[in-house]
């Protein structure tokens, strides 16, 4: 997302980690309840720094696929 700029992006990337941190419970991956609040944390902040719209829904599942990955550190 070259128009968005490094800084626009490290700030989501960090505010992300956070929130999704404090939302990743040990089985988030099972509970549709969960998954969804995580979709709807990433796509409001997603819309907060102007993300493109069009893109947003391909952002979404990215990050899921990251959080299923970070998680397990989270969680140890």
């Amino acid at each position: 997302m070259h128009e968005l700029g490094d800084d626009t992006l490290k700030k989501i990337a960090h505010e992300l980690v956070e929130k999704l941190r404090k939302s990743t419970t040990v089985d988030w991956k099972v509970r549709d309840s969960v998954r969804a609040r995580i979709r709807n944390i990433v796509r409001i902040l997603l819309r907060r720094y102007k993300y493109p719209p069009d893109k947003t829904d391909e952002a979404v599942e990215w990050v899921l696929k990251q959080v299923e990955v970070l998680s397990e550190a989270w969680a140890s």
